[in-house]
């Protein structure tokens, strides 16, 4: 993986995205053909436009590179609409697959920042002095764009404790930071040292079972004790066992390799289809009916009507003539 720019808050200077790194990434690229074997080149690039993201993956460059317009899209569903047709229209410019990516190591975790006030902005970091996210609301948010992300066609890029709903921690003491920019800018940014704390493997585990003892590299949160991997192995309808349904279907149905349709969908909430598989995510508040199909899963359980509830998402399969509609 190549970071080959910048941060999107980071001003335009000499050193970002210049044209002449593309030969540079060719000659990586012969490097990498001449050796038996798959092999492939990410790039982790903050790139402005969509099209000069495109430049990074043409055919003799890199084989994908990170989507960040994804990962900073709000909760709002005409934002993320915009951002998937973009997309997929620029990576389809140069013939290679489009990625989605909603955390990584430098941004506070997606089930926090879908739990702001402004669902899904993106602050430096989160201290115990800031506005503290709604835990609830932001993890029935995660878990619903989780299906969203999960259906679309190309490659899904999962950071490692998203896949247990995990939060950022947001009351870490500032002893502890260790972030550079933390330091750098005397504080002033919180840093990403909040979304690179240590997993919770065991619940009742010494330092949730990262090591031998309580100690870990940085502190762990007593919150994440419910979150840890144990706790949900096995236990329906927990955020782990959402995950590997979602991965063992998009596997069945070979979401990766396919194509998007969008169909008709209400203000507040989009419908589309890949394969015979549609996904229905609600963005909004309010209950919303289901479209057509026979339901595989839902991110939530469906009201006692049957329908969608807000912030919620759903897989359902279609026949062969639902699919065509």
């Amino acid at each position: 993986m190549m970071d080959g720019s910048h941060d999107d808050g980071a001003s335009a200077g000499p050193m970002w995205d210049q044209d002449g790194v593309h030969e540079i990434y060719r000659s990586w690229r012969r490097v990498l053909d001449a050796y038996p074997g798959e092999r492939m080149l990410v790039a982790e690039a903050w790139i402005e436009s969509p099209a000069r993201l495109a430049r990074y993956i043409r055919a003799d460059e890199m084989q994908q590179a990170f989507n960040f317009d994804y990962l900073l899209a709000h909760w709002d569903a005409a934002e993320f609409r915009r951002v998937i047709d973009v997309s997929l229209a620029a990576a389809a410019t140069v013939g290679a697959p489009t990625t989605w990516v909603m955390s990584n190591h430098d941004s506070v975790r997606h089930p926090s920042r879908y739990g702001l006030r402004k669902p899904g902005a993106r602050p430096k970091g989160i201290d115990a002095a800031a506005e503290q996210p709604d835990e609830a609301a932001g993890l029935r948010r995660a878990r619903a764009v989780a299906l969203l992300t999960l259906a679309l066609p190309g490659s899904a890029y999962l950071y490692q404790g998203e896949e247990l709903g995990l939060p950022e921690h947001t009351t870490l003491d500032a002893r502890y930071r260790q972030d550079p920019v933390f330091f750098r800018t005397g504080g002033a940014e919180i840093g990403r040292d909040g979304c690179r704390v240590p997993l919770p493997w065991k619940a009742d585990a010494p330092s949730f079972g990262f090591g031998p003892s309580e100690k870990s590299w940085l502190p762990q949160p007593q919150a994440f004790k419910r979150y840890a991997a144990d706790r949900q192995d096995g236990v329906d309808g927990s955020t782990l066992e959402l995950y590997r349904r979602l991965l063992q279907l998009r596997r069945a149905y070979a979401l990766g390799s396919g194509q998007l349709r969008w169909q008709a969908a209400g203000a507040d909430s989009l419908v589309f289809d890949n394969g015979t598989l549609r996904t229905v995510i609600n963005f909004g508040i309010r209950p919303i009916a289901l479209p057509a199909g026979t339901l595989l899963l839902a991110s939530e359980p469906l009201d006692a009507s049957g329908r969608l509830p807000g912030n919620t998402a759903a897989w359902l399969a279609l026949t062969s003539a639902g699919a065509s509609a």
